[in-house]
């Protein structure tokens, strides 16, 4: 105690302050000042040095093995290591072996169902990639196979989505047009689509899947409806049987087609059209109105496919000038693999397609799977995930197909028929196989028009209006980027839209890092509680100190705005008390708890502030600061420069023992 009290007097008579030496972190005892006791000063503790690789290594584990992903493997026999690796790699040998027959029941249901939804939907998406008919089908066979034994979600159905198709078939479009050369328009086609796997399981194997989360919420939703609406009006082709229909998306281009053909509008295409959109629609309104009956809605599009077929057939409609699918090709999945464009002029621009659909489904993708599992309470590994969908894609451009993902309606449908496990997408698989080797012809009368409504019906919920209200009401900045991508889905280009979104969602972060939120802080009456004096108007200043809390990490891209913004804030209160004629201010502490790292140039950014605030005669103190910050300004230097006494544990230690010292030298 002694020692202590020793100490504090030599203190007294540098600066005036407590002990606060950078120890054992333990409490002092009260001491006197001018016959009075001081409360409890803490100690500000420094982590023990550890070596640079050492900290580089803690950084790059929490990056990519946030999860601790190889945590099971620990302490286990090499045999127990080798089951449990194979498990992790395959899910499928994990839940496996515990399937039941009774689990199976559900699996069939569920499996069946969504295949009575896919077929129709996979033959209407081949259409917004500007592909033959079969090419959708050969995506709901092969890549859902695959994903079964490599994916760890329960209840996604995998299939070629609308987004991703019209995505696709606009990139491929700007490039090769399908009229003109179908052939090379399938190879780049299947050339992106294996690129667009390559990446996706390239962030897997990478733990880089946090990369697709720069799209925010509020991005996607605004993407989201621009593209369901751009897809609706690209239907207006087939739902009026316009022959020569415009290769643009955005509104203008595809009003102006539509307008300005009315002279190939034909009204039996008309009429079976809005019959079945009515079907449809009504179908999906008795789905939602009571969910048991989610089966009419799942069922609809291929029922409307058959009775559409049976009625051109039967009134030889297609005579009339309603526009048939015609011929599907018959057989299952061919090779593709000599088809890849591995060389020559399309080659970069197949890798640049492959990245941007690689992003969009992952998006998409992950999303659902996120959903999903959240209501079922199990946890989706997103690094796994990816890898099954890369894998996946690669292995469907070696068998003819082009993007697949997750299908948002099909995995609700999925989730709603009572699926177990991935089986269902087994399942759905297999009924589409089956369609493959023995029922395409009987698509040979399907009308074009029954396709473009099934499309149209599917999209209608991609529009979320509420989620937009919803974003208004919480944040404006937000509906900012909801409604930039939209607008640049609608009256410019999927892609654009898309860049739009992905741009706003990175300003939005950079603005956010580079101009972070500071405070004023007051105390709560009858506490010693220090709060921001915006939220809580009745919180009180301290006479002669300003308490700033900065909340964000301090770097090179935001440290001489929070400088400056401390120096203003500063300015600012000086002004008030000259005014009031209060008491001048004497001390500056700075709530550092918020502040998770610093860079060398935030600490440089922390001297030029010591500086000017020692020009006008203010003391900086320091509260809280975090073992990595306090490290780092240790190696620097700068608790040298400021004084070890100027560090506090908490801010009420450094109001109390300021608020002291001022009484004591005034």
């Amino acid at each position: 105690m002694a020692g202590e009290d020793t100490h504090y007097q030599d203190l007294e008579r540098s600066n005036g302050l407590h002990d606060s030496t950078f120890s054992n972190g333990h409490a002092h005892s009260p001491v006197a000042v001018n016959g009075e006791d001081t409360p409890f000063v803490h100690k500000v503790g420094i982590p023990p040095r550890t070596t640079i690789l050492r900290g580089f290594e803690d950084t790059l584990k929490e990056t990519f093995f946030p999860d601790d992903s190889l945590r099971q493997l620990k302490n286990e026999p090499r045999r127990l290591k080798l089951l449990l690796a194979l498990k992790y790699i395959f899910p499928i040998f994990e839940w496996g072996s515990k399937y039941k027959l009774k689990t199976f029941q559900g699996d069939l249901v569920s499996g069946l169902t969504i295949a009575s939804l896919c077929i129709p939907q996979d033959i209407a998406y081949a259409e917004l990639a500007n592909l033959p008919p079969v090419y959708g089908l050969y995506c709901s066979f092969v890549p859902p196979l695959v994903y079964s034994f490599l994916g760890s979600s329960r209840d996604i159905a995998i299939g070629p989505v609308a987004v991703v198709s019209i995505l696709l078939g606009t990139l491929l479009r700007n490039e090769v047009d399908p009229k003109e050369d179908a052939e090379l328009y399938l190879k780049l086609a299947i050339t992106s689509t294996f690129f667009t796997g390559v990446f996706q399981a390239g962030l897997g194997l990478l733990r880089l899947g946090f990369i697709i989360d720069f799209l925010s919420h509020a991005a996607i939703v605004g993407f989201m409806a621009g593209a369901a609406v751009t897809i609706g009006l690209q239907q207006l082709k087939g739902f009026f049987g316009i022959t020569n229909f415009t290769t643009k998306t955005d509104f203008i281009s595809v009003m102006r087609s539509v307008w300005r053909n009315t002279d190939q509008w034909n009204w039996h295409t008309i009429v079976i059209g809005l019959f079945f959109l009515s079907y449809l629609l009504i179908a999906k309104y008795i789905s939602k109105k009571k969910p048991r009956l989610f089966l009419v809605a799942a069922t609809a599009p291929l029922i409307s496919v058959m009775l559409a077929t049976a009625f051109v057939k039967v009134t030889r409609a297609d005579k009339h000038g309603v526009q048939v699918v015609k011929s599907i090709h018959k057989g299952i999945n061919p090779s593709s693999v000599n088809l890849f464009l591995f060389s020559g002029p399309y080659a970069a621009k197949a890798v640049e397609i492959g990245l941007v659909t690689a992003l969009v489904a992952l998006t998409e993708a992950i999303a659902i799977g996120r959903t999903f599992a959240a209501l079922k309470d199990y946890h989706l590994d997103g690094n796994k995930e990816l890898i099954a969908l890369g894998i996946m894609n690669i292995a469907g451009s070696c068998s003819s197909c082009f993007v697949s993902t997750g299908s948002f309606s099909r995995s609700a449908v999925n989730f709603a028929a009572g699926c177990n496990t991935a089986v269902s997408n087994i399942v759905m698989s297999t009924a589409v196989m089956v369609t493959l080797l023995a029922l395409t012809p009987l698509f040979y009368y399907t009308p074009d028009c029954i396709l473009s409504v099934i499309i149209i019906s599917a999209v209608i919920n991609l529009v979320d209006l509420r989620a937009a209200h919803l974003i208004w009401k919480i944040d404006k900045g937000d509906f900012l980027a909801c409604l930039g991508a939209f607008l640049g889905v609608f009256f410019v280009s999927v892609e654009i839209g898309l860049l739009i979104a992905v741009s706003i969602s990175v300003a939005k972060i950079l603005l956010h890092i580079t101009r972070p939120h500071t405070a004023i802080l007051g105390k709560i009456p009858g506490t010693n509680v220090y709060r921001n004096l915006q939220q809580y108007p009745d919180a009180a200043t301290i006479p002669g100190i300003i308490i700033i809390r900065i909340d964000a990490a301090i770097y090179f891209s935001n440290s001489n705005y929070i400088r400056d913004r401390i120096l203003r804030w500063v300015d600012d209160e000086e002004e008030k008390i000259v005014a009031s004629k209060g008491v001048p201010l004497r001390y500056t502490i700075l709530e550092m708890s918020p502040v998770m790292s610093i860079d060398t140039t935030g600490i440089h950014a922390l001297e030029d502030l010591q500086n000017a605030l020692t020009k006008k005669n203010l003391q900086l103190a320091l509260a809280n600061p975090n073992g990595g910050v306090i490290e780092k300004l240790e190696r620097a230097k700068f608790i040298e420069i400021i004084g070890e006494e100027w560090f506090f544990l908490t801010v009420g230690e450094a109001v109390q023992v300021c608020s002291r010292l001022d009484r004591t030298n005034c």
